[in-house]
């Protein structure tokens, strides 16, 4: 499967934004699919997670109450609704797609089979 995230752009803080990821393929909805971001100089970190069916989510404690992950299966695509936006939150955004279930290892760069090309939130003060 093929990514392609989108959506990154430029935002004063306390602003918001909306990512895409589009997948290529016709077995997304068997896909968990997840958020990750690398600020600079930084290791690359988890961000949010969601189940094929979305029956689970998971956020990281640095965005909860902030972002949303969701997705729609019918147009292959998982969001991410980044609200509240702090200068912290600036990076590069990548999707990822899983074959297996992520439950327990949602957080893990490992668990996750495809990568997009990452899309760049910068967010100012």
């Amino acid at each position: 499967v093929q990514l392609q995230a989108s959506g990154g752009g430029l935002v004063q803080a306390g602003g918001s934004l909306r990512l895409s990821c589009v997948a290529s393929g016709r077995t997304f909805s068997s896909y968990a699919m997840g958020w990750f971001r690398q600020a600079p100089g930084k290791e690359r970190e988890f961000v949010a997670a969601i189940s094929w069916r979305g029956g689970n989510i998971y956020h990281a404690d640095s965005v909860k109450g902030r972002f949303t992950i969701s997705r729609d299966n019918a147009k292959n695509t998982v969001y991410l609704q980044m609200n509240s936006l702090k200068p912290e939150d600036t990076a590069v955004y990548y999707c990822a797609a899983s074959r297996f279930h992520i439950t327990g290892r949602y957080s893990s760069e490992g668990s996750y089979d495809y990568w997009g090309q990452g899309t760049l939130v910068t967010v100012s003060s």
